[in-house]
């Protein structure tokens, strides 16, 4: 028998969850509807959290805290975000807030620092951090939360992509050399090619590219994009958007079986993907290839 839902806090109508891991980091979606005062305690447990507040609607604002009775001492600033440790409890607050948004990230510090071989040294480790802002954090957040329903093949190395290039951010030294940042080595770029064609329409991880390459998920997608011009899950659409072109040309198969040949959920959603990268949509193209 299954237990019934938690009860939600005073003033918290309804909220809505999606889920989503991406290279061993829990992405969670949540849309809160309330109607005036809300507190509540934060989820919290063994893994570090990284929460960010892509939307927010009403007269007050979403106000992190370190004790429930107690105001956030950082005074509010827009697309701010909350950093808390392994274990450490926080509060969520509105004096008067309708409709929020908030993208959290849920992940063991050390493992994901082992995972995409960063250095784990740095005190991000173990201090909290309140209404902080990082415009790269933070869009790279609302684009995760965009895509944890997005059921295509080609999300999961978006999103792996996104989860390294935030990681990175936040957990690399920065660096301070001019030089220009170095492709992949000729060979290296083949068997990238030839692994991807070879996995057309299917899901690949970032974490595989790299390992076949022998570098750290972020080295990796930046000398992806240095040799070729695009992110290694641009390079894997597109592909599968030339594919489709070929089976357009070459078949008389419907929109529906070539959009399910290269991995698309439908035909609306193919359409859509194909006239946002060629132009025009898959049936005008196809007529025009062939007159």
């Amino acid at each position: 028998m299954s237990s019934p839902p938690p009860e939600l806090p005073e003033n918290l109508l309804d909220r809505r969850t999606a889920s989503r891991a991406w290279n061993g980091v829990q992405v969670d979606l949540t849309e809160f509807t309330c109607a005036g005062r809300v507190l509540h305690q934060m989820p919290h447990g063994p893994e570090t959290r990284l929460g960010v507040i892509v939307e927010e609607v009403g007269r007050g604002r979403c106000e992190p805290r370190l004790n429930a009775n107690t105001p956030c001492a950082v005074d509010y600033k827009p697309r701010h975000m909350h950093f808390a440790p392994a274990g450490m409890e926080l509060w969520g607050y509105s004096a008067d807030v309708r409709f929020v948004k908030d993208v959290s990230l849920s992940f063991d510090m050390p493992a994901l620092c082992e995972r995409l071989e960063i250095p784990s040294g740095t005190a991000l480790l173990d201090v909290p951090r309140l209404r902080f802002t990082d415009d790269r954090v933070w869009t790279l957040a609302k684009l995760l939360g965009d895509a944890v329903e997005d059921a295509d093949p080609g999300a999961q190395l978006y999103g792996d992509s996104l989860i390294a290039a935030m990681a990175a951010r936040l957990l690399e030294p920065p660096r301070t050399s001019d030089k220009a940042a170095a492709g992949l080595s000729p060979q290296q770029l083949r068997d990238a090619i030839s692994f991807l064609d070879s996995q057309l329409p299917a899901r690949v991880a970032l974490s595989t590219l790299a390992a076949l390459a022998g570098l750290s998920q972020s080295h990796y997608s930046r000398a992806f994009k240095v040799s070729t011009g695009v992110a290694p899950y641009q390079w894997q659409l597109q592909a599968r958007i030339e594919r489709a072109k070929a089976l357009l040309v070459g078949t008389s198969s419907s929109l529906e079986d070539v959009a399910e040949a290269t991995g698309f959920a439908d035909a609306v959603h193919f359409g859509r993907t194909f006239r946002k990268l060629t132009g025009a949509t898959p049936a005008a193209w196809r007529v025009d290839r062939l007159t």
